[in-house]
């Protein structure tokens, strides 16, 4: 389990590098400020999920069925909240209307929170240091 996160959150960080690029020097003069905005959002949020990954899999203090659950609500989320942010976006220059997904971000947002409550529910449950 600690390499698949391992794996997924470098997988995660170099596309998030990779998007935040092609956001910065690619999208700039195609797509509007706001837009821009929202896309860079959703790279920021990719790349905290990504780290989120990589912490996980260097952590010992959790179990591995937890590490499963949180692994699974974040790429999903991620797919689901920066996918569709960067849709919605890119949204004008392409032929696939991206509007219709729009209730994909919040649930994307939701399944991220959830894996934040999972790690917060394993951290309250570890012994104290002494």
């Amino acid at each position: 389990m600690n390499k698949k996160l391992l794996i997924s959150g470098a997988v995660l960080g170099i596309l998030g590098i990779i998007l935040g690029a092609f956001a910065a020097h690619g999208l700039k003069e195609l797509i509007s400020e706001a837009s821009l905005q929202s896309f860079e959002t959703g790279v920021r949020y990719q790349m905290y999920h990504a780290f989120l990954l990589l912490i996980l899999g260097s952590m010992h203090s959790i179990p591995k069925k937890s590490k499963k659950s949180i692994y699974i609500l974040t790429v999903v989320g991620v797919l689901f909240f920066s996918g569709s942010i960067y849709g919605l976006s890119t949204n004008a220059l392409t032929p696939v209307n991206f509007n219709k997904i729009a209730l994909v971000t919040p649930l994307g947002g939701l399944l991220l929170i959830g894996s934040w409550v999972i790690l917060l529910i394993n951290f309250l449950k570890l012994k104290a240091d002494n």
